[in-house]
């Protein structure tokens, strides 16, 4: 019998991963036993005959560029935005909620009609808008301080958000004398203490914090 040639086809197992390229070869070649033992993390199992080195399909930083000297987190003006957008949400869906609970509540003796509902309505709009006000100018009022406090400062820590909460119970109960001014600082800083102690809840467990 006739031996099959030395530089015949070779086994599966040992057949390698690479081939020719568009100018002729394409580098290193590897097996398909190399190419299984590397974990592509998010990613779908790739053939075992393409030209591309899966070491570079391994994925261990960031997949964005940041500019010179930004920080990966976004800073008091940037979340200044969603703070105050998110907090007028809260208070027009708030408000509009306990505007029907009173509306119901004053009408109950009403039978349903037009004028049942207008005043439903108008109660509805009404506290909805009240509290919208009220949530967003305190929103506006932290920002700003929080934004104030880290320009002055130059940092960005926990000292910023009790400082600012407290400036902004201050200010916004000041018209009240200084009772009420004393007050709503208090008022402030315990709510503003609550909310860097969450923050940092993560930190004093001894892991990473997220974000203040």
């Amino acid at each position: 019998m006739d031996k099959e040639p030395s530089g015949g086809p070779s086994s599966p197992g040992s057949r390698s991963a690479g081939g020719f390229g568009l100018f002729g070869s394409a580098g290193p070649q590897y097996s398909k036993t190399e190419l299984a033992g590397v974990p592509l993390t998010g990613m779908s199992p790739l053939s075992p005959y393409l030209n591309v080195d899966p070491r570079y399909l391994i994925q261990n930083t960031d997949e964005f560029i940041l500019p010179t000297g930004a920080n990966k987190t976004r800073g008091r003006f940037e979340l200044a935005f969603f703070t105050i957008g998110g907090c007028c949400i809260t208070g027009a869906v708030f408000g509009a909620v306990n505007g029907l609970r009173m509306g119901l509540s004053e009408t109950r003796n009403m039978a349903w009609s037009k004028p049942r509902n207008v005043q439903i309505l108008n109660m509805v709009t009404r506290q909805g808008a009240t509290w919208a006000n009220t949530l967003g100018s305190l929103a506006l009022l932290y920002s700003a301080f929080g934004v104030i406090i880290e320009k002055a400062r130059g940092a960005e820590d926990d000292l910023n958000t009790i400082a600012a909460g407290t400036l902004t119970g201050v200010l916004y109960k000041s018209p009240g004398g200084l009772r009420g001014a004393a007050r709503g600082g208090l008022v402030g800083l315990t709510l503003s203490g609550l909310y860097a102690f969450y923050n940092n809840w993560d930190h004093l467990k001894g892991s990473s914090p997220t974000r203040y």
